[in-house]
């Protein structure tokens, strides 16, 4: 199955062609757009961002997304003053550290799985604050499928 959508202009639709996709397809995907498609995502980020959520929050949240030729994409994620900013690289100290492969944060990042599931079955790694790993999602309005 291709997936067609953008995932900053169609945010939607590009979560239901996840949701419809094998992790064979997802890593192809990742493949084929390179670097881009996770950047995309990760820029996407402050745009949904739901500062209300997070009321006094100050925090800095690394991820590690492991693709599919087992490369390690590394992105931070800052949340301070009911700001979020992305930058890709983690050079500030983290609070939280989450590591998990590129399908399940496809669908994580899309609403097709929740994290907390995520992190019970072990697919999704946490190291550092795990309270802040349980409610860091509800701080993000994901597409609703």
């Amino acid at each position: 199955m291709a997936i067609q959508a953008d995932p900053l202009t169609e945010p939607r639709e590009f979560a239901l062609q996840v949701r419809a996709a094998s992790d064979a397809d997802l890593e192809q995907l990742v493949r084929d757009a390179g670097p881009s498609l996770l950047n995309s995502i990760f820029e996407g980020m402050p745009g949904v961002f739901r500062a209300d959520r997070a009321g006094a929050l100050d925090t800095v949240v690394h991820w590690h997304v492991l693709g599919p030729d087992n490369a390690d994409a590394a992105y931070q994620v800052t949340i301070a003053g009911g700001q979020c900013v992305t930058s890709p690289g983690t050079p500030d100290p983290a609070r939280l550290t989450l590591r998990l492969d590129v399908a399940n944060f496809l669908r994580m990042t899309t609403g097709n799985a929740a994290a907390w599931t995520l992190f019970l079955r072990g697919r999704l790694k946490a190291r550092g604050d795990l309270g802040l790993a349980r409610t860091f999602p509800q701080y993000f309005d994901v597409p609703k499928v």
